[in-house]
């Protein structure tokens, strides 16, 4: 058993509230905030992104904010490695990781590790494409019913890549998942963490807010001065609907509606996400 302070992790979807209530963990438990939103790790679009203000900053030392230059490329893996030692460092002051953010793969990187599962293949993708989901899923049913038992059938994302897995190895994707679910039971049985649940109505309100209040606070101004950047950060909300916007090619409103609309699905994402994640303890604000 080590005497190091162990990590508290702040999840929940995006506009809930995640940056105030790191805050208050850190200062209740001398914690110092690592951030785990993708987005985040970039400099140059801090509005955009919604990193911590100056003043929140000051609150508490912040971490992995603004670390990566725009075209510099990221992933999961990359994110873990280097969270890893960043938290590492800090516990070894004697002071408390608060983890905080909304990348759900990122996060399950950092807290589980990577999944044993194959890469995608090319040519075996094209060719699942190319199939009805009906037939997708009679494919699976027959190669690994306890995966298909458990799958989402009408998400054909889902059925494809757990084919593709039982194609890949020639195996089942059930076993191989239980295999590395089992491997980390002791280790997730250490976390500790909370998720944000907020009422739908309240949350898009929320969600709202911060939209208008981005456009208005320098996000347009952030895009066009950017430059390039990599594929992997042109995915942000927000982005590319500015940059349709600074192209003429749609208006303030229409911008507007847009990164909501975007943003309200991004968040309904993530709560399907964290709602998978036992280990996090609900937290209603």
């Amino acid at each position: 058993m080590t005497d190091f302070p162990q990590p508290l992790y702040v999840c929940g979807p995006t506009a809930s509230g995640k940056t105030a209530l790191a805050l208050e963990l850190a200062a209740e438990h001398n914690g110092e905030i690592v951030n785990a939103d993708a987005f985040q790790l970039y400099r140059g679009l801090d509005v955009l992104t919604a990193s911590p203000s100056a003043a929140e900053r000051a609150a508490a030392p912040h971490h992995l904010f603004g670390v990566l230059n725009p075209d510099e490329p990221n992933d999961a893996q990359s994110y873990a490695t280097m969270a890893s030692r960043v938290i590492a460092e800090i516990a070894t002051r004697g002071r408390t990781p608060i983890v905080t953010g909304g990348s759900g793969l990122y996060l399950k990187f950092l807290t589980h590790g990577a999944s044993p599962l194959p890469t995608g293949d090319p040519a075996i993708r094209a060719e699942l494409d190319a199939l009805p989901l009906d037939e997708l899923v009679r494919e699976l049913q027959s190669l690994d019913a306890a995966e298909a038992a458990r799958t989402n059938l009408r998400n054909r994302r889902y059925v494809s890549r757990a084919v593709e897995i039982c194609r890949l190895t020639g195996g089942k994707a059930s076993e191989l998942r239980d295999q590395w679910e089992s491997a980390n039971r002791e280790r997730v049985a250490a976390l500790r963490g909370f998720v944000i649940q907020r009422l739908r109505p309240d949350l898009h309100a929320r969600i709202a807010r911060r939209t208008r209040a981005m456009l208005d606070g320098g996000a347009i101004e952030e895009v066009a001065a950017i430059g390039h950047v990599s594929p992997h950060l042109e995915k942000a909300i927000g982005f590319r609907e500015i940059q349709a916007l600074l192209r003429g090619e749609i208006d303030r409103p229409a911008c507007e509606e847009l990164i909501n609309a975007a943003t309200r699905q991004y968040a309904k994402r993530q709560e399907t996400w964290f709602r998978r994640e036992s280990w996090l303890t609900p937290v209603a604000r």
